[in-house]
């Protein structure tokens, strides 16, 4: 096992992080910018380094400056976290030039998920369900018009490298197709710095369901249950829950069976999240995410499964510590992700938070790296914090959820949490009755009805 690893991040996931590997004996080393020189990670890690100014060009995506951290503090191995250097091939491959590991993939495999196409690829090899759409990536638009009227509208186009809601366009028809397509690929290319874009079928409400997946060194690929992530806005999830509610047991059970499949026929060998879109009593493949995400710890809560100590000892080489028969799901966990911005508008709101105080009690957990005084910063994610509730059944679970966001105060700046309570009170979701559509339409709707 590890003796001591650097954390190449920073807020709640770095917290995360530090608090696995000291419950494992493991000593820590935080890394932080100039702005971040009192934050919590920066206190409770063993060591600190600064590695640079606010820009996050400039620190924390800069590899010099991590790998430099990394080899000045003697630690074993980097944990990336999720966000920065998490899925930067040049970064992991960087780790394991300098005799550390890297926990998290290996780099052939950040190579084919950091890639839809070649993630794609690998699925239909494995056997899993994909979304009708082009084989590779388009190369002009007289290739895209053919290859539309080929699925039949309305279509999606997709950046070959992109991720987080970007580079992503609904198209109705030949003549939207022919206005959006260089202005999909010049997008990509701005945000990825690759311009490759593919085609999909859209499905017009789907549900965006995840499975949580690891692999081993030794050929054990298990599967850890699904969440249910399709209350989201514009492809950025505002809740999660674990498991997903109102699937056939059948559809279930395939659509994990299919995840912990491509792990194995991939050797894919760490923590993972395989994610599909699911209409009726169908499913096909959308991407794998490389590493932990932000909603695990709804996995956890309902397993009981530490996912960032399991990272850890995969690894160090260690052989899966469970079967697929020992992972239990029990109960029902709700997380909503507390961003600082305007609850209507979106609008980054950063700033001095001037009063905090997060709830607590059975069942409810909260991963946050911010108090009282704290400074949201502007130059970073608007996170500040993922608050988790979890209990017998999905009712109790809300109800515990709603309580506990009356309970969270953060003052001084403006949060999502209006919002969620707002999403959390309909009678769609109560109903388990919404897909990934559903928080835009209903945004629609309430501002038509103020205005």
């Amino acid at each position: 096992m590890f003796e001591k690893i650097l954390v190449a991040n920073r807020g709640e996931i770095a917290l995360r992080v530090i608090r696995a590997a000291k419950e494992m004996g493991i000593r820590t080393v935080a890394v932080y910018s100039t702005v971040d020189v009192n934050a919590l990670h920066v206190r409770f890690a063993d060591e600190a380094v600064c590695i640079g100014p606010a820009q996050a060009n400039l620190s924390y995506l800069s590899i010099p400056n991590v790998i430099s951290a990394a080899e000045i503090t003697g630690v074993d191995a980097i944990h990336p976290g999720y966000g920065f250097l998490a899925e930067n091939i040049t970064f992991a491959k960087a780790v394991l030039g300098h005799g550390m590991s890297f926990i998290g993939p290996e780099p052939k495999h950040l190579g084919t998920f950091g890639d839809k196409l070649s993630a794609k690829a690998a699925a239909r090899d494995a056997g899993v369900p994909l979304i009708p759409g082009s084989d590779g990536s388009i190369e002009d638009i007289d290739e895209a018009v053919t290859v539309a009227a080929s699925i039949g509208y309305p279509i999606m186009l997709k950046a070959a490298f992109g991720g987080g809601g970007k580079g992503m366009r609904v198209v109705q028809d030949e003549a939207n197709l022919r206005r959006v397509f260089e202005l999909t690929s010049t997008e990509a290319l701005a945000a990825f710095g690759n311009g490759a874009v593919f085609m999909e079928r859209f499905l017009t409400s789907p549900r965006h369901i995840e499975v949580q997946v690891a692999g081993d060194a030794f050929g054990n690929a298990l599967h850890f249950a699904e969440r249910d992530c399709s209350m989201q806005r514009r492809h950025q999830k505002l809740i999660e829950e674990a498991p997903a509610a109102g699937l056939s047991d059948k559809l279930r059970g395939d659509i994990r069976a299919a995840a912990a499949k491509l792990v194995s026929h991939t050797g894919y060998q760490t923590v993972g999240t395989v994610e599909f879109l699911v209409q009726g009593e169908e499913f096909f493949f959308l991407e794998v995410n490389p590493r932990i995400q932000v909603e695990h710890p709804v996995t956890e809560m309902v397993t009981g499964i530490d996912l960032v100590q399991l990272q850890i000892r995969l690894a160090a080489g260690e052989r899966m510590p469970f079967t697929q028969d020992e992972v239990k799901v029990c109960g029902h966990s709700i997380e909503i992700r507390i961003n600082a911005e305007d609850p209507w508008t979106f609008l980054p709101s950063p700033g001095l938070i001037t009063g905090y105080h997060a709830p607590g009690g059975l069942g409810v957990r909260v991963d946050s790296a911010v108090h009282e005084q704290a400074m949201v910063q502007p130059y970073y994610d608007s996170l500040v914090a993922k608050l988790i509730t979890t209990a017998c059944d999905r009712p109790t679970a809300i109800k515990k959820m709603l309580v506990a966001m009356d309970q969270f105060v953060v003052e001084g700046i403006s949060t999502t949490i209006p919002l969620q309570k707002a999403l959390l009170e309909s009678e769609a979701f109560n109903r388990s009755s919404f897909h990934t559509g559903f928080v835009d339409a209903w945004l629609a709707e309430r501002n038509a009805k103020e205005r």
